[in-house]
């Protein structure tokens, strides 16, 4: 079984997992047929009808079964990294890539046509506000999926890893030596 709920989800996934790695990080909607069965469908954008919307596939491993998994996920760039959302379509409950990613924060990234190591942390405080706030702005569903979720959703921040992250007044240790 994969992120998304049931079997059936399954193979959605597998489809979006190829059809992004066929068309650089794009993916198109779901079909009207999909829809209608109930599959994840990604709320429509202005502006990406033609290419598709892009997406970020995250990598984890499974924090009770050690499986690795892959997660196709809406993103929104953060400096050198990305931050996702564990809206989990309004569901009561952090999506399982969440939880597998505090479990195991170290993982890989797909953007585009590139594959990056990354360390997952979570957004709080002000950040996880205005991360949050421009998220909303782009896709207004999200917050419909708060609402109806009963939870605040977690907002994860991506960071390269092979970039130390650099915080306001610290001194950049790696020209030093």
């Amino acid at each position: 079984m994969t992120e998304a709920e049931g079997p059936a989800a399954g193979g959605w996934n597998e489809r979006i997992i190829a059809e992004f790695r066929a068309n650089a990080g794009y993916v198109r909607w779901s079909s009207e047929e999909e829809f209608a069965a109930g599959r994840p469908v990604p709320p429509r954008l202005p502006g990406f009808e033609e290419r598709g919307l892009p997406l970020i596939l995250v990598h984890h491993i499974g924090a009770k079964t050690g499986r690795e998994r892959i997660s196709p996920l809406f993103f929104q760039p953060v400096g050198d990294g990305w931050a996702v959302f564990g809206t989990n379509g309004g569901s009561p409950r952090h999506p399982v890539w969440y939880h597998n990613l505090m479990a195991n924060p170290r993982t890989t990234a797909e953007v585009g046509a590139e594959r990056v190591e990354v360390t997952a942390r979570l957004a709080e405080g002000v950040e996880r506000e205005r991360l949050w706030a421009k998220e909303v702005a782009l896709v207004p569903r999200f917050a419909e999926f708060e609402a109806a979720s009963g939870r605040q959703v977690p907002v994860v921040v991506l960071e390269p890893a092979d970039r130390p992250r650099r915080w306001a007044g610290c001194p950049d240790l790696t020209s030093v030596g």
